[in-house]
């Protein structure tokens, strides 16, 4: 997907190793449904694109990919595969990941702070709402509750806040950040809000299904992990069958919620099902 012309500038890195592991980490890019969610979110509303939109969509895939180098770190998920290739701190070092998350998140953060074809106005609101996506209050905080939820045995209530927080806010973030370079009305950015709700948490639910019915090599990281460390899941919980039920749930909820923009919406429709019926 096309990235903003200043993006490189923004990545300037003095460290060679340092640059090489951020050149790692980007060069293999993964299926970008978060940019392809602010491009489609975007396209609701309007057709041509512009800078921004770009650079938005650049942003959000360099946020998702530093919290994927975190949470493989050891204190973390400790993996040693990510998209079919040996984690940040497995390649490098486990320094080495830290820094890389730490810039990609900084980065992301002056990418649209710099973005002088996007009104001032809508760049606030866009670093507000994508910083806050991934603070303590969204998926940061999501990650700790994660952690401390280990060898636990939690509730249906307390999982879906875990990941309303650690994987839906910044699949939240994506859809509002197109609706928004849109001009997107309140209105549709509530209704849009509700859609990503439901996609980010079918999204997670979709994801504890493939980790026991998948293997390593077609999901390009280690299955079962969830099992290893005693992480309570919706297939834990409500089993495989009634996992599945539920994500279609959220899969008719994400849908209901389109209803009102007719064809507009058909990229986000297939988005919503290509995310939670996927097979990997």
């Amino acid at each position: 997907m096309k990235s903003p012309a200043h993006a490189e500038a923004v990545l300037a890195c003095s460290d060679p190793r340092l640059a090489e592991a951020v050149r790692y980490v980007l060069e293999n890019p993964g299926k970008q449904l978060r940019a392809r969610l602010v491009h489609a979110a975007y396209r609701v509303f309007k057709q041509e694109a512009h800078q921004g939109l770009y650079t938005v969509a650049t942003a959000i895939e360099w946020l998702h990919a530093y919290s994927l180098v975190h949470d493989d770190l050891p204190a973390m998920d400790d993996d040693a595969v990510r998209r079919g290739r040996p984690t940040v701190h497995v390649a490098f070092d486990e320094a080495t990941a830290i820094l890389v998350g730490d810039g990609l998140q900084a980065a992301a953060i002056s990418l649209l702070a710099q973005d002088d074809s996007l009104p001032e106005t809508t760049r606030l609101r866009l670093i507000t709402l994508i910083a806050g996506a991934v603070g303590l209050g969204g998926m940061v905080g999501g990650q700790a509750l994660d952690m401390s939820g280990e060898r636990q045995a939690l509730d249906i209530e307390d999982l879906q806040l875990i990941h309303r927080q650690k994987t839906g806010a910044l699949i939240r973030a994506a859809v509002l950040g197109g609706a928004l370079c849109a001009d997107a009305r309140e209105t549709d950015i509530d209704r849009l809000g509700r859609y990503a709700a439901a996609v980010g948490l079918g999204f997670q639910i979709a994801d504890d299904v493939l980790d026991v019915t998948e293997s390593s090599s077609t999901l390009g990281k280690t299955a079962g992990k969830d099992a290893d460390v005693g992480k309570s899941t919706y297939v834990r919980i409500l089993g495989l069958k009634g996992a599945r039920a539920a994500a279609e749930l959220q899969l008719q909820e994400a849908v209901d919620c389109l209803l009102p923009y007719g064809e507009a919406a058909e990229e986000l429709r297939a988005l919503a099902s290509a995310m939670i019926r996927r097979n990997h």
